[in-house]
């Protein structure tokens, strides 16, 4: 029989053999309905488009779920592969079973009311845009289809920024037990992210020439990322030092796995701050740096940033530092300190 039920779906799945150009690899493909006669009509239609595949030569039709396992295939190499599987297994539920000429806008645009409503619009975006790269694929590399609809993303707002004054990092600073004290100070000493604090080990640091080198597999952006270490950073690692084996900021001898815990919360309670977060400790650093002078084009490659307008966020917190610079050109024009107020027409 080549209608057959699963235990891991609700649907009625249907196997058929293989026909040429697959491989000798039988076909399993879910029927998208646990109606029975919805599901043999389903298998008479697909029994007489592969007939005319095999006998008259008619482009075959491929299935999300072949698409899905072809993407990830082709994108085992991702940082974020392992991510992108559980949000494909998601997707199944509202994809699997589905032709990929028969995925049209309505069904996309109900996958993105659907996971609005479950998180954020952010969030969401990145379903969107998974969906969008494996159509991508179909179409233009594989040409399994002659077309794709459009996936739009939900507009989503500039990146909050939220940063701590020095008196408020002291004290919250003193409120943290000392593994997560220590973590705190280190990433305002460099601007790293959580995941690269959590996840740092010795064998990345160059204490000699007061340097971190995290792994392109590691960093964000995909591309390694340098760290030169000021005075704090280093006087972090040293305290650090002996304490454990592989990582640097280990608790009870292993990584630690959320910087975002109980302690903290309770830490920002005491040191009377609000609506803080872990990331908020890479903005007040952006944040002091510019405020010191630091210049945009330096902050980015500090702060591993590939595009400058995530750059541009931290503008307006040194409108000195731009009042310096658009001083340069007095001296250049000379017209302001070499012609008296009363000789340019001013009473």
């Amino acid at each position: 029989m080549s209608l057959y039920r699963r235990k891991d779906s609700p649907f009625i799945w249907l196997k058929l053999p293989p026909i040429p150009g697959e491989g000798g690899k039988a076909l399993q493909i879910s029927t998208g309905t646990a109606n029975r006669r919805k599901a043999e009509a389903f298998e008479a239609k697909l029994k007489t488009e592969r007939w005319e595949q095999a006998k008259l030569g008619a482009k075959p039709r491929y299935t999300w779920q072949e698409a899905v396992l072809k993407f990830l295939e082709e994108t085992a190499h991702k940082r974020t592969h392992a991510e992108d599987r559980a949000m494909l297994a998601w997707l199944d539920h509202e994809l699997g079973g589905k032709w990929l000429d028969e995925i049209d806008r309505a069904q996309i645009d109900r996958i993105k009311a659907k996971r609005a409503a479950i998180a954020s619009k952010t969030r969401a975006n990145r379903y969107l845009a998974l969906i969008r790269s494996v159509l991508r694929k179909a179409c233009h590399e594989w040409e399994w289809v002659d077309r794709v609809p459009k996936v739009t993303l939900f507009r989503e707002d500039k990146g909050r920024i939220r940063a701590l004054t020095q008196e408020e990092f002291w004290r919250l600073h003193e409120e943290l037990p000392d593994h997560l004290a220590d973590m705190a100070l280190f990433t305002v000493a460099t601007g790293l992210r959580a995941a690269n604090v959590r996840m740092l080990e010795w064998a990345w640091v160059d204490m000699k020439r007061k340097h971190i080198r995290i792994p392109a597999s590691h960093f964000k952006n995909g591309e390694a990322h340098g760290v030169p270490l000021n005075e704090t950073a280093m006087a972090v690692l040293l305290k650090r030092q002996g304490l454990d084996g592989r990582y640097v900021f280990a608790f009870n001898g292993r990584p630690v796995v959320q910087a975002s815990t109980r302690a903290w919360r309770e830490a920002l309670v005491r040191a009377g701050i609000e609506d803080f977060h872990w990331h908020d400790l890479r903005h007040t650093w952006a944040t002091w740096q510019r405020q010191a002078g630091t210049p945009t084009h330096e902050l980015q490659r500090l702060g591993g940033w590939k595009s400058l307008l995530m750059v541009e966020r931290y503008a307006h917190v040194a409108p000195a530092g731009l009042q310096i610079a658009a001083a340069r050109l007095d001296n250049l024009i000379g017209y302001a300190t070499a012609t008296p107020e009363t000789e340019r027409g001013r009473p």
